[in-house]
């Protein structure tokens, strides 16, 4: 079967990242970047890249290939009204980090039929084609959204994607993903950024810091607009997670002025921190895309840890 051919928007750590491990599952492949210095580096590494967006929409338009959107969020009005006027037909996906915003502005474009949004959870703090590699998302988990306007026939699309790139898929819903999002990467950048700020006004931190610190920090070494862009397009989210580690940490401040003990936080979260040790993520195997209610089958799948690993039957149909 022809693989269905790809386009990605966007050439930085993640989309270039996409970009690498399509062409070596044995897809074709055309990337598009802003920046000359980025496509001029994907091509010197021997892939198809231009910075004109609208050669690269043509090449995806002529070919109804699977458009990848992967700018920060502030950029994807922009990029959406360009796809509205070229290559309206294609198919449409993401990998940006948070899914609300994005499907509000898929749906004020008038593109939502052809969405579907997703976002591999792998990164590092670099950013740039050149911290990218075709191995970023072997085994990471890679969210696809199986909202209530999801087309079947996109989503195996967007599935095949995912798996040729070695990732596990997880299904769930926009709102579901934001949430988790908020409290497991958007969080941390803020608590990482904290951390580093309180070290750095004490004289002999730095000189003294080792593991704990720079795992904890690790984070913070992300470019401060693509932090901004994350945390702040998910503020519905974010503010009430925040709120509950603030809460947890005033509760353990309150505890260890008035008793001298920290206890209750540390034991919380060490038991909290096991329970996703031994985590597991079975396989989805029993659902059918396009059968009845699949979406909500599959979500309700996401949602208790189960992934895909390989290829779901798909049925003739478009429900």
């Amino acid at each position: 079967m022809t693989k269905t051919p790809v386009c990605v928007l966007g050439l930085g750590l993640i989309g270039g990242s996409v970009l690498r491990a399509a062409v070596a599952a044995g897809r074709e492949a055309f990337g598009y970047n802003r920046s000359v210095e980025g496509t001029q580096a994907a091509r010197f590494d021997g892939f198809d890249a231009t910075t004109d967006l609208t050669e690269a929409l043509t090449w995806a338009a002529d070919r109804n290939a699977l458009l990848i959107l992967a700018v920060p969020m502030p950029a994807v009005s922009q990029l959406l009204g360009h796809i509205k006027d070229v290559a309206p037909e294609c198919p449409l996906t993401d990998v940006i980090s948070v899914k609300g915003a994005v499907l509000d502005e898929i749906r004020s474009a008038g593109l939502l039929d052809r969405y579907v949004g997703g976002h591999p959870m792998a990164g590092t703090a670099h950013s740039g084609w050149s911290a990218g590699n075709e191995r970023m998302f072997v085994g990471a988990p890679w969210v696809i959204g199986v909202d209530e306007h999801v087309d079947a026939r996109v989503w195996t699309q967007v599935m095949e994607l995912a798996l040729d790139c070695q990732a596990v898929v997880v299904p769930a819903k926009s709102d579901e993903h934001d949430a988790a999002a908020a409290s497991i990467s958007h969080l941390p950048h803020l608590l990482a950024e904290a951390l580093a700020v309180t070290a750095g006004e004490v004289p002999l931190a730095f000189a003294l810091a080792a593991g704990s610190f720079r795992d904890g920090t690790r984070v913070a070494g992300t470019a401060p607009d693509l932090v901004r862009a994350m945390c702040e397009a998910n503020a519905d989210q974010l503010l009430p997670t925040l709120d509950r580690a603030l809460e947890l940490l005033t509760e353990a401040r309150r505890s260890l002025s008035e008793r001298t003990s920290v206890a209750e936080l540390v034991e919380a979260g060490h038991a909290a921190r096991a329970r996703y040790d031994s985590f597991s993520r079975p396989q989805i195997v029993t659902i059918a895309i396009g059968e009845e209610n699949w979406r909500e089958e599959l979500a309700a799948a996401g949602r208790a840890g189960g992934v895909i690993r390989s290829a779901l039957p798909v049925l003739d149909s478009r429900r």
